[in-house]
């Protein structure tokens, strides 16, 4: 048994049993990840797949039970690496970021700033896609942090920690006519064609909720993953944008106003997110410290560790 074998057994499952990705993904043949597959088991003594002919359809039930083992024994590997890396150089090396546009766009600019300036050596790697991807993101190892407002909370194999709360605006043009009335509603809103987020980004299902709540079904003319996008088809006249509060800039957005919906969308929770069982080097929690103050790794501790023991009663 070997790491190679290990890492062709977990990549097979993630690839969907595709050996052709599977080789193509680890730089190396598909009969040399077949034959690896066939060494494995038979020095097991099991079959870890389900075969039709040379296809292979899922995992057979040892080899569910395997995979488990996989996991756990490819994560102390590198965590093995890390703790190694940590004492042979505690202030340099590369520190993975997944996260939305959004996020990356106006959350985070200032606190990599800060981040960048205590740790200059430090190379950060900044991966923007779905929530979902995100999340793959980090369960497969290829990031350190997660940061997005939806999906995070519902992964078993990720720990994740309230970063900021934030509330949806309304952006529209100078002069538009929603800008004279004392209070919107949702009612006012739906009268117009309306951009905003692409389903599961920046919290467009409580958009949705809100107002199938209110019976209203709104006209959605274009959704993107971008407020910068959403923005510029306000400013061309497409229609009413529903973009988050910390989007608008008025010295760069001076066409348009932004008009605050109290009470009228519910609040959005971004939330961090770390691999369960991976070690993190100092630095990265130097930067989570500074994402959320007080959150530090002896905190993080106690907290999965009341989190195991059922408790939610814990603050950050």
């Amino acid at each position: 048994m070997n790491f190679q074998q290990l890492r062709i057994v977990r990549e097979t499952v993630r690839q969907d049993f595709n050996l052709t990705t599977v080789a193509n993904t680890l730089f190396t043949s598909q009969p040399g990840v077949s034959k690896h597959i066939k060494d494995l088991e038979d020095e097991l003594g099991i079959e870890i797949f389900v075969r039709r002919g040379k296809r292979l359809l899922g995992l057979t039930e040892p080899g569910k039970e395997l995979l488990a083992v996989v996991e756990r024994i490819l994560l102390d590997a590198q965590n093995a690496r890390s703790i190694a890396d940590q004492f042979s150089s505690r202030e340099s090396g590369n520190l993975v970021i997944a996260t939305t546009h959004t996020q990356a766009r106006y959350a985070l600019p200032e606190v990599i700033k800060r981040f960048r300036a205590e740790y200059p050596k430090v190379h950060l790697v900044l991966h923007q896609g779905s929530p979902r991807e995100i999340a793959e993101l980090l369960t497969a190892g290829e990031a350190d942090i997660a940061i997005a407002t939806e999906w995070l909370a519902n992964v078993p194999e990720i720990a994740s920690f309230p970063y900021y709360t934030w509330q949806h605006a309304l952006i529209v043009p100078q002069g538009h006519p929603l800008t004279k009335l004392p209070a919107l509603t949702l009612a006012d809103i739906a009268e117009y064609p309306i951009i905003t987020y692409h389903e599961g980004f920046t919290g467009r299902t409580n958009i949705d909720r809100r107002f199938s709540e209110a019976g209203l079904i709104p006209d959605i003319v274009l959704s993107a993953i971008d407020a910068d996008v959403i923005k510029t088809y306000v400013d061309v006249g497409l229609g009413i944008g529903i973009v988050a509060s910390m989007a608008y800039n008025p010295e760069r957005d001076g066409n348009l106003v932004r008009l605050d919906l109290p009470g009228l969308f519910e609040p959005n929770t971004t939330r961090l997110a770390l691999r369960r069982g991976v070690y993190l080097r100092s630095y990265a929690y130097a930067f989570i410290n500074k994402l959320v103050p007080g959150l530090t790794e002896e905190k993080i501790s106690e907290i999965l560790r009341m989190e195991a023991a059922g408790r939610d009663d814990f603050v950050i």
